[in-house]
Order: structure tokens, then sequence, then C-alpha cells
């Protein structure tokens, strides 16, 4: 093994993780150096790193990574799922987990299609559209907003800040502070009015849920606030994302496009291929807490070291057919993450997904994108800000779409 490894600039607002020099390197080693620690390119040490417990979760030293060390923003990363560990990490986990299970959210499909179906309605008779702020947006936003419990009528807010705040996810967090930090204390001031609204008046969601274990001395008032608040921008802010990059993918292999509208069951497949080959979250990311050696490389205490999602999951050795294919069979990919800091809304992700994809291929046929298009950096959280699409006009409202039910993954 080479130890002298190339090195990557992860935080240059021009590299993508998806490159050919990426995929070259792969081939040459298994990792590669970079500015944000050892970056891990083949899926079998990946998968390892996930399940080895002489790692935690990475993610609490985001902001010092960029020059962040104080501030609102970095004082409300370190309290949430993403950075805490241990005891602190399994209550909270605990208590926001059964809204979360698959049963709770399949029960709740036939809205996830009705919505759907009702946002296509307003651009399907065109024959264009632009897919993030008409359909990515409210779609992914009015789901979290519904899954809470909060105002179908106030995604609009909600969503702005959720973007805003997103950008936190982003290379360019430093420059992004003040936006960031703008949309922090407005999202945190809009959950405290919904707390005190589900304490005077509680209601079946989770809010009401989560203030009630808060009234019994479960969850105290700053975790609540800051567990909501993640919720609400992480769970809106990927999905988002990731319906982006799937249409994009999707459109760039046309067979596969028409196969998902003939074949809607694919829909659940065609989740797990989009986030294998062109995942929003593009690396996930590890701390030693230990001297550990893999290899032959030692990794310090407190090393740092990432799992590029592309790269794991494209690698040869692992995929034996690493082209795009919504029916094939695949190990899985790690855009979830692993272990105890496994996505905890992946289900929700992996359904309202499974049900937007397939209803788009039906209802835009010969759909293809119309221009460019505006992207974040590939590299760190990715996505679209603008996808104008072109496609066949609909001439005849097609009705009810049978859809099949969501099933276990």
């Amino acid at each position: 093994m080479t130890i002298e490894a190339p090195f990557f600039d992860l935080g240059d607002l021009s590299f993508d993780v998806a490159s050919e020099d990426v995929h070259a390197a792969r081939e040459k080693d298994w990792f590669v150096r970079t500015n944000y620690g050892i970056a891990v390119l083949r899926y079998a040490e990946a998968s390892a790193i996930l399940k080895d417990r002489r790692f935690q979760q990475g993610t609490a030293r985001w902001p010092e990574q960029n020059g962040v060390h104080t501030g609102p923003f970095q004082e409300w990363w370190g309290k949430t799922l993403l950075a805490l560990e241990g005891e602190d990490h399994t209550r909270i986990r605990r208590l926001l987990f059964p809204a979360f299970k698959q049963r709770p959210v399949a029960a709740m499909a036939p809205r996830f299609q009705a919505l759907a179906m009702e946002l296509i309605d307003g651009f399907a008779p065109r024959g264009e559209v632009e897919l993030i702020s008409e359909f990515a947006e409210p779609y992914s936003s009015r789901v979290i907003c519904g899954l809470l419990g909060l105002p179908d009528g106030e995604w609009p807010q909600v969503a702005r800040w959720a973007d805003d705040l997103g950008k936190s996810f982003g290379v360019n967090l430093k420059a992004d502070l003040p936006r960031i930090e703008t949309a922090l204390d407005g999202l945190h001031g809009y959950v405290n009015e919904v707390v005190a609204e589900r304490a005077a008046r509680p209601t079946d969601d989770l809010v009401s849920r989560l203030v009630a274990a808060q009234q019994e001395a479960r969850l105290s008032a700053d975790e609540l606030g800051v567990a909501l608040v993640f919720l609400v921008f992480a769970g809106m802010e990927t999905t988002r994302n990731q319906l982006g990059l799937a249409l994009r993918t999707l459109l760039a292999h046309p067979d596969q496009w028409a196969l998902l509208a003939q074949r809607p069951e694919l829909g659940r497949n065609a989740v797990e291929e989009v986030m294998r080959v062109n995942p929003t979250v593009t690396w996930i990311t590890r701390e030693a807490v230990e001297d550990v050696e893999l290899e032959g490389l030692r990794i310090p205490r407190g090393g740092i070291v990432q799992l590029l999602s592309h790269a794991t999951g494209t690698d040869p050795r692992a995929m034996a057919e690493t082209g795009f294919d919504i029916t094939a069979a695949r190990p899985m990919h790690l855009g979830f993450g692993g272990g105890v800091h496994h996505c905890l809304g992946h289900f929700v992700a992996r359904i309202d997904m499974a049900i937007a994809l397939p209803l788009l291929a039906i209802r835009m046929p010969n759909a293809v994108p119309d221009g460019p298009g505006e992207w974040l950096p590939a590299s760190g959280n990715t996505g679209a800000i603008r996808f104008p699409i072109r496609f066949d006009a609909e001439t005849r409202h097609p009705g009810q779409i049978e859809l099949p039910p969501p099933t276990a993954w």
C-alpha cells in the first residue's frame, strides 16, 4: 500500500467528489489525504469503519474544520444529534425514533402521493417545470411539516429558513455564516412559538409528544428546541437536494426514466440506485476515539476520516456492474451512514422519494433538462439550486395512479 497518498482539497468550491481524479486515486489505493482528514474511497474499507467501535461520529468538529470556533451556530451544532455521543445521544434519539419508524411513516404514504399529484398538476399541462421551486422544495417541506404537525400553510417561510440553514452542510460554511445564523435564529423563534402552543393545546403529533417528554423532565427545553430545528432543516434540505440529483441522474439515462414510468414498483430501487451514484451527502464523517491502524495506515486518536459516498458506491470491487440500473440488486450504499448515527429519517426520505419519482416519470414523459440549471458545489452536501426541465405536455389528467404499497427495506 502506498502511504504517500494523493492530496485532495475537499473545500475547493470547484472540486468534484465524483471526478475521474477521484476514480483514478481509488484504483491506486483505498484512501487519500485531504484538508478534512483521511478520505476513504473503497466500499469494503468504508463499510468496515462504519461498524468499527474505535470510531465515533466526526461531524461535531465540522464548524471548527471550517474556521468557526464560536458563535450561536457553533454552539447549536454541538448540541445536535449529529454531534452528540453517548447517553445524551441515545436518550434524545430514543424519544424521536417512534415517529420515524417504518410503520408510521408508511401510513403517511397516501398523503405523500396526494401531495405529489397536487404539485405535478400545477405544471404537467405546461410541459415544463423548474423542478426545485415547483416540486422538490414544496414537496419536501410539506412532508416534514406534516410529519411534525406544523401548519401546512407555513411551509414557504420554514423552507426559506431550512434552505439557508442547510448551507451549514456546505464547504462554503464560513462565508455563509451570517445567513446561516439569521436562519437559525428565525427557525428557533418559530419552533419556540409552536412548542408554546402545543404546551397549551396538545395534539396528536411529534411536537406534542416531545413537549410532554420535556414536561416529564426527559428532555430539557433547550434540547427540545435544538432537536426540532435540526429535524426541520435536515429533513427538508436533504430530500429536496436528493430529488434534484435523482432527476438529473434519471434524465441522463432516458431508458431508465421510461422504465420507471412503465414499472412504478421500481421507485424504491430507483431511490437506492440514485443515492449510490449521485448522493446529496457526498461524505460521511467519523473520528477515531483511540489510535487506530488500518491496513498499515495509522490514524491517531482524534483523527478525522471522511467516507466518500460516490467513490464507495461506485467501487468496482464491490459492484459487479457500476453502471446505472434501477433494476439491479446492489450492496447497500452508505448514503444514510451507519451504526448508532444511522440517519434517523431514512424511512421518510426513502418512502417519500419512492412515491415521488415514479409519479414524476409517469407524468413527465420524454423529459430532458432545459439548460444546465444551477448547482451547489459538488463537494460537501450538494444538489440543485435551479433545475429547469421540459417534457411532453399532459393533454389528459391520468386520475388516480396506483402505486405499490411501501414495503420493508
